[in-house]
């Protein structure tokens, strides 16, 4: 079998991504695995180079880089216009390289929403970018992964307050579908899914809300109509600790912190977040651009190990 072509993007150039790209891509295995092709600046790779005390291995017989001009400067620890245009100018050229079919996935280093608003980003995320991008019109979804344990979610990131009326029966179906096909092209044949209540204690039979009387649990059951194991609605306090014992393979959550607090507790190191429902598997690592630690080599890159490992699996099975 053919190695699968693998862009990196090193991420917005004042947060830890310089470091970590240059960590990952110091590893020979990488570059085994995989074609590596990597859409960065040459100064954030060698300044990752510089903090890192790594040498990347790019070059002939490993990554090819596809230097992308910038005029900024890195300014180490702050979210600033021009790190975010240098994130958005390197994930867009890899997104094209994907359109046109010269590779198979996409893996990037942390990113800054805050930094890509100031360039122009005008999504909700880089996953709405991304779809818009593709000209996807189906559901798309984050995807956070820890460990053997998957979530998604029916809303991402939108104001709490908007959350309870944009839970739909139809959201529902669709985050339990696509955890479900990413999970089987991931190597799990029959996922285990459990799906969590938008209220406390699930609703309480409805005495806390009807949500999960009036349209997560009908969702549930046109779900398991398609042969999905699917199940709840659960309360979302209990869920996570049956799941972390390895009863379901996946949950799917109503909202961003009701899946995202569970998760980094359990791994925020080695957190994996992969864009589902795009035409190439998308994966970054669960964590952030960590401002507070910049130029401390203090950045841990197994998540953003594992998040290379998960996109190169995927493609491979393209």
């Amino acid at each position: 079998m053919a190695r699968p072509r693998i862009a990196f993007v090193a991420g917005d150039p004042n947060g830890i991504g310089p470091e970590l790209s240059a960590k990952l891509l110091a590893r020979p295995g990488n570059v085994e695995a995989a074609e590596v092709v990597v859409y960065a600046d040459p100064r954030v790779i060698a300044e990752g180079e510089r903090v890192a005390g790594v040498r990347a291995c790019i070059g002939p017989g490993a990554a090819a880089l596809r230097p992308q001009a910038w005029e900024g400067a890195i300014t180490p620890g702050q979210a600033t216009e021009s790190g975010g245009r240098a994130a958005l100018g390197a994930l867009n050229a890899a997104a094209g390289a994907a359109q046109r079919g010269e590779v198979d996935g996409i893996v990037f280093a942390p990113l800054n929403k805050h930094a890509l608003r100031l360039a122009g980003m005008t999504h909700e995320d880089e996953l709405r970018m991304l779809q818009q991008r593709f000209g996807v019109a189906g559901f798309v979804s984050e995807f956070n992964i820890t460990g053997d344990l998957w979530t998604s979610r029916v809303t991402s990131h939108v104001p709490l307050r908007d959350v309870a009326a944009a839970i739909t029966e139809e959201g529902v179906v669709q985050a339990v579908e696509i955890v479900h096909r990413y999970l089987v092209a991931a190597g799990r044949a029959s996922p285990r899914i459990a799906v969590t209540g938008l209220n406390p204690h699930a609703g309480d039979g409805g005495s806390i809300g009807r949500e999960e009387i009036d349209v997560i649990a009908p969702a549930i059951e046109r779900a398991r109509a398609q042969g999905i194991d699917a199940r709840g609605p659960m309360p979302s306090d209990t869920v996570f600790v049956a799941a972390r014992r390895g009863d379901y393979d996946a949950v799917v959550t109503m909202y961003h912190d009701q899946g995202q607090i569970a998760m980094k507790l359990m791994g925020f190191d080695k957190g994996v977040t992969l864009h589902g429902g795009l035409p190439v598997p998308i994966a970054t690592c669960a964590s952030g651009t960590a401002f507070d630690i910049v130029g401390r080599n203090a950045g841990n890159v197994e998540g953003l190990q594992h998040a290379f490992d998960l996109a190169v699996a995927i493609a491979s099975r393209r």
